[in-house]
């Protein structure tokens, strides 16, 4: 049951970057740990991450969920860390009973723990975790309307204190990174140019269809996990709610780290 007495949240997207997120020493790392006094306190947390992919939507249901390892080839320190955050399986559960009602094909899963998308961020926005955390899954095979549709019916949450997240990158072709620069090539910013004016302007129809009207979308998004989680929190979002760009950066090269915020 919904507690209509809590604060509406906002939906944010934010592009979490390397696992490595946590331990650089970058603008958007700042960003993220200045980001959580500047939120009310959330009932819990709800993640859609690039990093979660079902076939049927997957709702985490773990009341401990672990820390997902779920890279290599960085530093052991990194492995080593945990984000023991709780779980809310009565979240789940709501979670759940809307998907089914709205007649999304879903499953509870009590063994899953957070992957990166959702623990790294969140280990710098709030570092104490002690804030619930829940996990939506994405579908790879399935379209932008898919994830859109998925955020309208989860946009009631908001109005009950859950923080809706839709954590992946605004750009994210790792074959074409550069290690040692923070300069975009103009295919990224061009593209990121466009991404920014569509959402601004609450484009939806021209931000679904992304793929055949954005300037070098194939080139940023070889694949498309890690903007899925952006059309959850558009879906998400009321019409007449204030969108806003809340950073705005790149690391290795074309990586581009950009945050937005859907105001409550």
């Amino acid at each position: 049951m919904m507690n209509k007495t809590a604060k509406t949240m906002p939906a944010l997207f934010i592009s979490h970057g390397a696992p490595n997120l946590p331990t650089e020493d970058i603008p958007a790392k700042h960003f993220l740990a200045e980001l959580g006094s500047t939120l009310n306190s959330p009932r819990a947390v709800l993640v859609v991450s690039a990093h979660f992919h079902s076939e049927r939507v997957c709702v985490l249901s773990s009341e401990q969920p672990d820390t997902v390892h779920d890279f290599y080839g960085f530093a052991p320190e990194l492995h080593a860390m945990q984000y023991p955050a709780p779980g809310d399986k009565s979240l789940a559960l709501e979670i759940y009973s809307l998907l089914q009602q709205a007649g999304m094909d879903v499953v509870l899963n009590e063994r899953r723990g957070l992957d990166h998308g959702a623990w790294v961020p969140l280990s710098i926005i709030y570092p104490k975790a002690d804030i619930p955390v829940v996990q939506v899954s994405i579908n790879t095979h399935l379209t932008p309307e898919h994830h859109y549709r998925l955020g309208q019916i989860l946009k009631p949450l908001r109005q009950s204190g859950v923080l809706i997240i839709g954590s992946g990158g605004a750009s994210h072709n790792l074959s074409e990174l550069d290690l040692h620069s923070n300069t975009p090539p103009v295919w990224a910013r061009e593209f990121i140019d466009w991404l920014h004016h569509a959402i601004l302007a609450k484009n939806i129809d021209a931000l679904l269809d992304y793929r055949r009207l954005a300037p070098h979308a194939v080139r940023n998004h070889p694949t498309e996990e890690h903007l899925l989680p952006l059309f959850a929190v558009l879906g998400a979002m009321e019409l007449d709610e204030q969108v806003e760009r809340i950073h705005h950066s790149y690391i290795y090269g074309a990586l581009n780290m950009d945050a937005y915020r859907i105001s409550a």
